[in-house]
């Protein structure tokens, strides 16, 4: 089990490495999805103010709702002011089950400058493409919903939209709040 947690681990820095790359080159991920309000939003419409992002769902019974946490405490650290300064954005990786509607309620836990995003099955696909992001469909077990593997990554962008650095759901809001002092 631990051999397979260290691969687990490589893989997701792997990604965020790539990610990383690809931003020293120029490349910036984008996107083009809905939000709980059924406005559209693009990775372009970001940009202004550095974006904390994390790719998950509503159903995800552990990672999803510590990250979000995670992400909402390290903001509130950062300052009073910074809630309206930096951009929280939960995209969805089960656009299946994950409406709108169920992404509004859902976000509205984490505080209410989330925005929470969702999209055709191709959409999320070309997000989590443009973001390295694993996810897969995984059969529940004895008549139980679903459930989706997926990464666990929050994601921070500056304020051009640029990949800055990347955190597990493991990192202590402290690093994160740190990370976007330097930004602010």
């Amino acid at each position: 089990m631990k051999g397979l947690l260290g691969v687990w681990v490589a893989v997701l820095l792997g990604a965020a490495g790539w990610i990383g790359w690809d931003a020293s080159q120029g490349n910036q991920p984008s996107f083009s999805l809905t939000d709980q309000d059924g406005r559209t939003v693009t990775s372009d419409s970001l940009k202004g103010k550095p974006t904390l992002i994390y790719f998950g769902y509503t159903f995800c019974p552990d990672v999803c709702p510590t990250s979000l946490l995670l992400m909402e405490t390290a903001v509130e650290q950062v300052g009073p002011d910074a809630v309206k300064n930096v951009n929280l954005v939960f995209i969805t990786i089960d656009p299946e089950r994950d409406t709108k509607e169920l992404i509004k309620g859902y976000v509205s836990n984490f505080g209410t400058t989330f925005e929470g995003l969702t999209g055709t099955p191709d959409q999320i696909a070309a997000a989590a493409r443009a973001y390295r992001v694993y996810y897969q469909k995984v059969p529940g077990k004895e008549g139980s919903p679903y459930l989706m593997d997926h990464s666990s990554i929050v994601y921070v962008l500056d304020s051009r939209g640029r990949f800055v650095t990347h955190f597990t759901h493991e990192a202590k809001a402290e690093q994160i709040a740190a990370a976007l002092k330097k930004l602010l």
